[in-house]
């Protein structure tokens, strides 16, 4: 049998509350999620239109948001908000054991969405 080397949460979650798609709100999100998970943040790096001069930032529905990725002790968390969709992305990876279903419902209740696809995969 081979060894777990961690576990990863696919969720897709549309219809939410875009006004949660912001920097303060997302930092909120990542603090509370891993005290509920029990993971060590690390750092935080941001992909959105944040400082671009008008004129260059994104205005397609499936590129208009904000992209980050949490660094967590054991690995990461990642997600792709998109602004005009109400779509969030999220991936959560470590290879510390974390409740995924808890976290799922967690970032539902967080978000306002509802999932559309969701899975979880054993590293292996």
């Amino acid at each position: 049998m081979k060894k777990n080397y961690g576990k990863e949460l696919i969720l897709d979650l549309h219809n939410c509350n875009n006004k949660k798609f912001n920097r303060e709100n997302l930092k909120q999100y990542f603090r509370e999620l891993c005290v509920l998970i029990d993971m060590k943040r690390c750092k935080l790096v941001w992909w959105d239109d944040h400082g671009v001069p008008v004129e260059q930032q994104q205005t397609a529905p499936h590129l208009k948001g904000t992209s980050a990725v949490q660094f967590i002790m054991t690995s990461n968390i990642t997600i792709h908000t998109l602004d005009i969709m109400k779509n969030v992305y999220l991936n959560i990876f470590s290879c510390k054991d974390f409740d995924a279903l808890e976290a799922k419902k967690f970032s539902e209740k967080f978000f306002g969405g509802k999932t559309v696809n969701f899975k979880i995969v054993d590293r292996k």
